[in-house]
């Protein structure tokens, strides 16, 4: 399957939204963390969010490349 360039170019805007979220994430971890009364839970949540995220962005750039079988 060959990506179109619009194809191509809409998935690398949608990996830079999508590391930029994840960047905010980890920002809003630290934060959290630093705080003396740190919701264990909140972190939890966000940590898992960050998750799915990273995983969003491997199938983003997995779909960047070429299906050679095809």
């Amino acid at each position: 399957m060959h990506i179109t360039k619009s194809d191509k170019q809409r998935l690398l805007q949608a990996i830079a939204e999508t590391k930029q979220e994840h960047r905010n994430l980890d920002l809003a971890i630290q934060e959290i963390v630093g705080k003396v009364h740190a919701n264990q839970l909140e972190i939890g949540r966000l940590k898992r969010q960050k998750l799915k995220l990273k995983d969003a962005i491997a199938k983003l750039e997995s779909d960047l490349i070429p299906n050679l079988h095809a």
